[in-house]
């Protein structure tokens, strides 16, 4: 399936090249050192082109391209077009005021990727809030009024992606915290229960809760998100969301361990019907 990414951004083209130039550059036993010398740039620099984290150049990817052997017409072609996609700008850029710089790969990944899995302790899942609770959840945040405001608004626009002809898989585990806790009153987690509870009956989503007695378990420690990048590729990319930024471990076995640690939640929390059930039985009791 050939992607649109005047919808998903430069975040995917970045990777793809990054990921075509380190083959090209390993495969003629270069170094990144090396690399970076003939682009007059650091050895970090490189390492940041082929992980997809910055834009390029073309001047840059046609040295490395001649560095690395390639001549051919037809891939330096193809390469410098991923080049013009990588320094694109996605829709979120309208809301550039309220988008740190580290949130931008990541919301690239989320309108690309073919499978989201994430897991929640203290909200429920930002892809399946309501308005109402999204607004209760960003008036947390110590800023501005408006600011705010367009945060709520990003937060809704970037739902669209559930709703689209070929919408991403979506498996989330929430933490029963998440729903005990109130965010605005009870009307308000009414409305969020119900939306939850719609949600699962989407065939694209799965939504899985831990209980309370379930006890401790494998992502205790905080929320994690795994993105499946679309062509079968490119590795899945896993984001830690902290209090003022949010990390992306780039080393295999670190991606790796957070996929076992989903997994393993998958196996801990109730399975998908008896979730449906909880939610049911936690909107009663509002």
């Amino acid at each position: 399936m050939a992607l649109d990414f005047r919808q998903t951004g430069p975040t995917v083209p970045r990777m793809i090249l990054g990921n075509r130039l380190r083959a090209l550059r390993e495969a003629q036993r270069i170094t990144g050192a090396d690399a970076g010398r003939e682009i007059r740039a650091s050895h970090s620099k490189i390492s940041r082109l082929e992980m997809g984290r910055i834009g390029f150049k073309h001047r840059d990817v046609d040295d490395l391209l001649t560095l690395y052997g390639v001549y051919d017409t037809a891939e330096r072609a193809t390469l410098q077009a991923l080049v013009r996609e990588s320094n694109s700008q996605g829709w979120w850029n309208f809301y550039h005021d309220v988008v740190p710089s580290w949130l931008h790969m990541y919301l690239g990944l989320e309108q690309a990727a073919t499978v989201i899995r994430g897991y929640e302790l203290q909200f429920v899942p930002g892809l399946l809030q309501t308005e109402d609770y999204a607004r209760a959840v960003i008036g947390l945040d110590p800023d501005t009024p408006e600011r705010r405001e367009r945060k709520v608004q990003l937060r809704m626009a970037r739902q669209h992606v559930l709703h689209r002809d070929r919408p991403p898989t979506l498996w989330v585990i929430v933490d029963e915290a998440a729903l005990r806790r109130s965010m605005g009153g009870r009307a308000l987690m009414r409305g969020q229960l119900t939306h939850l509870i719609e949600a699962t009956r989407m065939p694209h989503v799965t939504v899985q809760v831990v209980p309370f007695a379930a006890g401790a378990h494998s992502a205790i420690a905080g929320p994690v998100t795994v993105l499946r990048p679309p062509g079968g590729e490119l590795p899945d990319v896993v984001y830690l969301e902290q209090l003022t930024g949010g990390a992306y471990p780039d080393k295999p076995s670190e991606a790796e361990q957070y996929r076992h640690v989903m997994n393993r939640l998958a196996v801990e929390a109730l399975p998908p019907e008896e979730t449906e059930r909880f939610l049911w039985e936690a909107l009663r009791e509002l």
